[in-house]
């Protein structure tokens, strides 16, 4: 799968935190980049490569160079993204990425043409390699707006979060919450802690891009700009084509035996003190449940299953790819947010566009089965507006042409930087 014409006129360097998180919503970028004609450096560590592969849809326009990320003390041997470590230890990983500056800036030198951008997020220092290499850097968020508003430019946890003049009373964290914000402030790495590393990357890139839309996220794009005195860039959600591969026959054949929107899927992390789901489970739960029910604790192909006519209703933490995914299908949505950003994410849906219910849960972070049910029960009513509104925001955002006219304003975007510099 190839653009249909023209020869690539610039380049992109792209260098992602070492998540899949991450990683995958830039290869999504990349993707659409690529089918517009422009050539991809992808810098990435060694194992990540294998699993990202298969998602390149342009592998003569996409190139992948591979990292070999340095050992550090106490990070365990093999470790090279986020998935192999608990979050604890995500600090070395930074501390890991950060000394891979050497070989990237070996890798950018020798690119040939030299690219025109660096695409970056966690890696703070990448503005300053990029400047003094001739690359424009763009930091490119592939998590939510409402999050990357929070943050004092500052990086001080001594500052107010969110910062004077943030453009929402709602979208907030309630002040039984705000001490989750407090790991956005420990260390990330050698001497820096989380927020000093996205606030340092914006202040000194050349332009901000946000995985996000107008429509949606606007007034934080905004806010964000007049924070750090710099354009922000909108792609919009980057949401891969649907899959055309079928459901697996376990998951086909089970929803086929229910009525259209009669299902409730629930994608949700275990419980704190449960390593697995089944391990969660009360006891007799499975055999109660019977055929009525299907548990799995694996990975699972939730886009598809969301779009099967069968799925009525979707519970999860609401991270920000399953946010765009949960507003681009049927089914109704309730969300049972953990950490800021799921939170953050969760007030714009219910709060804002008024899309989904927010489960009502005590000040310890706890919820009973009859707030879950009932929250359930809200949304799976016909008549509900939150359900009428869900309908009028999945039409605008999956309209023909809206996902790919952002993706053209975001090229032309980078065109008239281009056009910038060259003046």
């Amino acid at each position: 799968m190839e653009p249909a014409g023209g020869s690539p006129k610039w380049s992109i360097a792209m260098f992602p935190w070492f998540a899949f998180g991450h990683m995958t919503p830039y290869l999504h970028l990349a993707n659409e980049l690529a089918s517009r004609g422009l050539t991809i450096t992808y810098i990435l560590p060694k194992k990540a490569e294998s699993l990202l592969q298969p998602l390149n849809l342009h592998p003569t326009l996409i190139t992948f160079h591979h990292l070999t990320v340095p050992r550090v003390d106490g990070l365990p041997p093999g470790a090279e993204t986020a998935s192999n470590v608990p979050f604890s230890l995500h600090t070395l990983l930074a501390t890991a990425m950060d000394r891979t500056a050497d070989q990237v800036e070996a890798a950018l030198r020798a690119l040939k043409p030299k690219p025109d951008f660096l695409f970056f997020d966690f890696a703070h220092w990448a503005p300053v390699l990029a400047s003094k290499l001739g690359i424009k850097s763009i930091c490119y968020s592939a998590v939510c707006a409402t999050a990357v508003a929070q943050l004092p430019p500052s990086g001080s946890s001594s500052d107010h979060v969110p910062p004077p003049g943030y453009p929402s009373s709602t979208v907030v964290l309630r002040p039984h919450e705000v001490w989750m914000e407090q790991f956005m402030f420990a260390p990330f790495g050698e001497g820096v802690n989380l927020c000093q590393r996205l606030t340092t990357g914006m202040i000194h890139c050349e332009a901000i891009s946000m995985r996000t839309c107008q429509e949606i996220a606007g007034p934080f794009c905004d806010y964000i700009g007049n924070q750090y005195g710099k354009p922000v860039f909108q792609t919009g959600p980057v949401l891969p084509k649907p899959s055309t591969t079928p459901l697996e026959d376990r998951w086909a054949e089970w929803l086929s035996g229910f009525k259209p929107g009669s299902v409730i899927f629930l994608a949700l992390k275990p419980p704190t003190g449960a390593a697995t789901v089944e391990e969660a489970l009360p006891e007799g739960f499975k055999e109660r449940v019977g055929e009525r029910g299907m548990v799995h604790g694996g990975w699972v192909p939730q886009p598809s299953i969301l779009n099967h006519p069968s799925v009525g209703c979707f519970v999860s933490h609401c991270g920000f790819g399953s946010m765009w995914e949960s507003l681009t299908n049927h089914p109704q949505i309730v969300l049972v947010p953990e950490i800021p950003d799921q939170i953050l994410n969760t007030r714009l849906l219910a709060k804002v566009l008024q899309v989904a219910v927010e489960i009502k849960k005590d000040e310890n972070g706890w919820f009973s089965k009859e707030s879950l049910c009932k929250a359930i029960k809200s949304v799976m009513d016909e008549e509900n507006e939150v359900g009428k509104n869900h309908g009028k925001w999945k039409d605008t955002l999956t309209s023909p042409g809206f996902m790919s006219n952002y993706i053209d304003n975001f090229v032309g975007q980078l065109q008239g930087l281009l056009l910038d510099h060259h003046k």
